[in-house]
């Protein structure tokens, strides 16, 4: 599911960039957002008051989005004047504008009113077997006194439970930029009004999204590709608090720069903001203990150094000078927590994954303690031990963890007969 929030002026050629991507037979619809609560008097000819959201799907013959919570208004059009045991109802009318050729039968009202068919230049919605059906189950409102023009009663509890999503989004319901900048600065302290991002979008905005498109239940992962001021990550932390979910967010975002002292990169801001909203929402909602934190990942080169068999010498002595360069893989300068997440990825865990950090030592748990990753140096026999009795499925050592050849060879088998797969970087 892709909701592309975009301007006036860019919304044609994205959607031609959508339709190519995701097949023009998977667009859902094109919404339209109120971003602005007032007009703008400076506007040289009219005040743009709204952006567009457009809606793909995977598979739009098949994906239905999500009811929206109905409102309290919503709620009070139901009421109960009769007493009827099914409950609060709502009056519906009977007639419409549409030719039926069934629905124009006279009605005679339970308080002796004859009418000689529904009002002018309309049409009973329903023949008038079905008609009676309905009045015999007490379905039909005539009325206080009965003598008024037949509604239908509209059973709350029979109803949907949601509002069908429509694709005009007011700011009432959604925010506006003004909310969203209101909500940056709150998150995050700007030396001038100049440094504030001119197009946040409010969390009540992306709520929206999310409640279209994902459930609570389900571990849906939201990402976010342009992550900008970071007010999805907020969004998916506030709704998992209101609804009790499990939503979990990727937001990428390069790291462009701002131009300004506060904050060197858009990445900086968004981090900032993400971090202040975790403190912030620490503790409220339904799900107080619900994780607020993040992780933060940049693309880099490899923490390991990389033989190029075309660079290797023929001379002998400078053979051997390079064989003497590589005897060490990890390059200087690199931290545990590099070569941690970097053999994480090459060892296909997810880096999301939670790990356990046994604490003074070099030595994590991840995958829920299937994979063993071993910084410690040296490797000892009774290390080895360990290891072995707790059973992990796969363990990853540095080379330079060894010793000697003796004691690699010997840890090796030693874990491969409790049938633990080693590897050595």
């Amino acid at each position: 599911m892709l909701f592309a929030t975009i301007d006036d002026h860019e919304v044609h050629n994205f959607r031609l960039l959508l339709d190519e991507v995701f097949g023009p037979e998977n667009f859902v619809a094109s919404i339209i957002w109120q971003k602005v609560y007032s007009p703008k008097n400076t506007a040289r000819h009219f005040s743009e008051d709204h952006d567009y959201v457009l809606c793909y799907a995977r598979d739009g013959a098949e994906w239905t989005p999500n009811l929206l919570p109905r409102t309290e208004e919503m709620e009070a059009r139901y009421r109960n004047p009769d007493n009827d045991p099914r409950g609060p109802w709502k009056p519906a009318d009977l007639s419409a504008r549409n030719y039926y050729s069934k629905g124009t039968y006279p009605v005679v009202c339970p308080g002796g009113r004859n009418l000689e068919g529904p009002p002018p230049g309309r049409y009973w919605v329903i023949s008038e077997e079905n008609f009676w059906e309905k009045d015999r189950d007490e379905r039909v409102w005539w009325g206080a006194d009965g003598n008024a023009i037949p509604q239908e009663k509209i059973f709350l509890s029979e109803v949907k439970a949601g509002k069908v999503p429509q694709t005009l989004w007011k700011y009432e319901d959604v925010g506006h930029t003004q909310e969203a900048k209101k909500e940056l600065l709150e998150r995050v302290e700007f030396e001038s009004s100049d440094s504030v991002f001119d197009t946040p979008k409010p969390t009540r905005l992306v709520m929206r999204m999310l409640r279209l498109a994902t459930d609570p239940e389900d571990g849906d992962i939201v990402l976010d590709f342009f992550a900008g001021s970071g007010a999805t990550g907020e969004a998916v932390w506030k709704l998992n608090q209101e609804d009790g979910g499990n939503r979990r967010f990727i937001l990428v975002q390069l790291p462009e720069p701002t131009g300004y002292g506060d904050y060197e990169t858009v990445a900086d801001i968004t981090k900032a903001r993400l971090r202040s909203a975790g403190e912030a929402l620490a503790g409220g909602g339904a799900v107080p203990e619900s994780p607020l934190g993040f992780r933060t990942l940049g693309l880099g080169a490899s923490n390991f150094k990389l033989w190029d068999p075309q660079e290797t010498p023929t001379d002998e002595k400078e053979l051997a000078e390079q064989l003497s360069a590589f005897a060490e893989s990890v390059l200087d300068g690199v931290t545990d927590e590099d070569l941690l997440f970097e053999i994480l990825l090459k060892s296909g865990v997810r880096l999301s994954s939670q790990i356990e950090h046994i604490g003074g030592t070099r030595f994590f748990e991840a995958d829920e303690g299937r994979l063993v990753i071993c910084l410690e140096e040296p490797v000892t026999e009774e290390l080895v031990d360990s290891i072995a009795h707790q059973g992990p499925t796969r363990v990853v050592f540095l080379d330079r963890g060894f010793e000697s050849d003796a004691a690699r060879a010997n840890a090796s088998i030693t874990l491969r007969k409790a049938g633990v797969e080693v590897r050595v970087v």
